[in-house]
């Protein structure tokens, strides 16, 4: 093969390996990008248990069996009120979010600020309503009944897949739309 021939063919060959790594680096960037974000305080963070034992991780699972590709960020934060969720709305939320999966929690009463609780909500509804992003409440009143940590307040690996597959129906249902 003429040299010339040859260089033509490498720096083809290089052109469509830099091509190809930019696709799988744009896959990776919207890997990233999450479709359904939970947000809430430790129960969405899994206080006391591993990570991937938490009911965000355990609904994404639960999404990836049906079928269904999508991923499942973790917003929690230990110790979180709804005020902080709120702040934290805007960061959390990204333009690829469909479904937001919302626990507010009781620390606003632990905490003396009850009184914010219910505004606080209606802000992250409105701010949810704007995106067209379906959201999906997890009030405390889910947790009863299902497995407790000694604590009395956090769930265990099993209460997290408990409440994770009580969630799944609803997560599918707001992804469809």
């Amino acid at each position: 093969m003429p040299a010339g021939s040859l260089g033509r063919l490498v720096w083809r060959q290089m052109v469509a390996l830099l091509a190809a790594c930019g696709l799988a680096f744009a896959a990776i960037g919207a890997a990233d990008a999450a479709e359904v974000v939970a947000l809430g305080a430790s129960n969405t963070y899994g206080k006391g248990v591993n990570r991937g034992e938490d009911f965000p991780a355990q609904l994404e699972a639960m999404l990836h069996g049906k079928g269904v590709r999508v991923s499942v960020a973790n917003a929690g934060i230990n110790g979180d009120t709804t005020a902080g969720m709120l702040s934290r709305f805007d960061s959390a939320v990204d333009g690829s979010t469909r479904v937001l999966v919302l626990q507010p929690g009781g620390n606003d009463a632990r905490k003396g600020v009850g009184d914010q609780r219910a505004s606080s909500i209606s802000a992250i509804m409105a701010k949810a309503a704007q995106r067209r992003i379906k959201v999906v409440m997890v009030e405390n009143g889910m947790f009863r009944g299902l497995p407790h940590q000694v604590d009395g307040v956090h769930l265990t690996p099993e209460g997290y897949r408990m409440l994770a597959a009580a969630l799944l129906p609803r997560v599918m249902g707001g992804l469809r739309k």
